[in-house]
């Protein structure tokens, strides 16, 4: 309607171009994807796959510390285990073909949850042990039409960080509670701001009205006693049970698929899932769904438009670039380099022939946090010149000094950063 508006606009799609994750991811060498391999299925190439593994790392870690157990599954699973989920009934057409093996038709597994249910009902599980809470970054495979292939936004193969809680119906609204303040550190630690939906239940779906209706209001209770205000997004819930949806908004202000909770009833049902309980009888549980980040694909492909390819110092897959300026720094550049590797810091050499502008920069194109520049005088003193990739000199400084300036920031997992 006015002019700054107009130009906000243009602005918002000028960026959005800039950012685009399939040219950044190009440019910076992350990933590809091979028409021999097949659509839709991401080749991580080294410097995607370090900032792919440091973002696991953390999760894992951070999983561990709040009571999960990591498991892992199988890639495919046999026609009984989808027939008794209810997959081959409402989700078939998202579903590869099988493979028959001796008679028996397998498929490319499209979710974890059968998988994790079975290693729950290897044993059976007193009150006292719950909640269960399982996580695996397990990989799955979900048809998607050509045309609606995008990048790694839009894939056949992805790995989710997948986990099932495995409740009494009493600890159900705590268990929730639990994952929505692990999904806000989650985005405090990548820069995102959140907003959140409640999906109900879709056309397809498994259960009664009564059983999704406790669903919804467990999940109704959970977001309020957390203070997390939604919006109602009608029919949109897994066809197994009613789901809370949270969507990352980036630093454009726009919305990406993040983190769902899903408070299921019916695959315990289906699978006689259950606990004894303090009266020594046996009763249901609860299975709670969730996804954090959702897929390792989208979820990279997000953060490489969110900070437009520049990563904060902790995910930059190459922390410092060396830049001899002639030859003969070049083996101290390597030495440098060993001493950076053995306090944890990435960093690379550039040894090419070209000249020290060139190479800060190449350095900057490749958005590298830090160029340490080596001239005659740098060796002489044990010292390198720091650059920052915004084209800040901070001079020259001793070997530890840069140390000790870096390993805080990669600790923190700064965001709020100069760089």
């Amino acid at each position: 309607f006015t002019q700054e508006e107009l130009d906000d606009h243009l602005h918002r799609l000028d960026e959005a171009q800039k950012r685009d994750h399939r040219r950044l991811g190009r440019e910076l060498d992350f990933f590809s994807v091979s028409e021999e391999i097949g659509p839709g299925l991401i080749l991580w190439h080294p410097k995607g796959a370090m900032v792919r593994y440091l973002v696991e790392q953390f999760e894992q870690q951070e999983q561990l510390a709040r009571g999960y157990d990591l498991v892992n599954t199988p890639h495919i699973g046999s026609e009984k285990i989808y027939r008794q989920s209810g997959h081959l009934e409402t989700y078939h057409e998202n579903m590869y073909a099988p493979m028959s093996i001796e008679e028996v038709d397998y498929y490319l597994k499209p979710m974890n949850c059968p998988a994790h249910i079975m290693i729950y009902k290897s044993h059976v599980h007193s009150y006292r042990e719950l909640p269960i809470r399982l996580a695996e970054l397990g990989t799955v495979y979900r048809y998607e039409r050509s045309g609606t292939l995008h990048g790694m936004l839009r894939v056949r193969g992805f790995t989710q960080d997948d986990a099932h809680i495995f409740c009494t119906p009493s600890q159900v609204v705590d268990e929730v509670a639990r994952v929505i303040d692990f999904v806000r550190h989650m985005a405090d630690v990548f820069g995102y701001g959140a907003e959140a939906y409640l999906g109900t239940r879709p056309e397809k779906a498994i259960g009664d009205e009564a059983t999704w209706d406790r669903a919804i209001d467990a999940l109704k209770e959970a977001m309020a006693s957390s203070g997390l205000e939604y919006a109602v997004d009608e029919g949109e819930g897994a066809f197994y049970g009613p789901k809370i949806d949270v969507k990352w908004l980036d630093a454009l202000g726009r919305a990406w698929t993040g983190p769902t909770i899903q408070v299921d009833f019916n695959l315990p049902e289906r699978f006689d899932v259950n606990y004894v309980a303090e009266d020594g009888g046996r009763h249901r549980v609860v299975m709670i769904h969730r996804t954090l980040l959702g897929s390792m694909e989208r979820f990279v492909g997000g953060l490489i438009e969110h900070y437009a390819g520049a990563f904060p110092v902790w995910l930059a897959p190459v922390q410092a670039a060396l830049i001899p300026i002639t030859d003969d720094q070049v083996d101290f550049a390597h030495d440098v380099q060993q001493r950076l590797a053995a306090r944890g810091i990435r960093a690379q050499v550039d040894d090419s022939r070209d000249r020290m502008q060139a190479k800060i920069r190449n350095a900057q194109l490749q958005k590298v946090p830090y160029m340490l520049v080596i001239g005659k005088r740098e060796v002489e003193a044990g010292s390198v010149s720091v650059r920052l990739r915004t084209g800040e000199d901070l001079k020259s400084m001793p070997i530890d000094d840069f140390i000790d300036m870096v390993l805080p920031i990669v600790e923190t997992k700064t965001i709020a950063s100069p760089l």
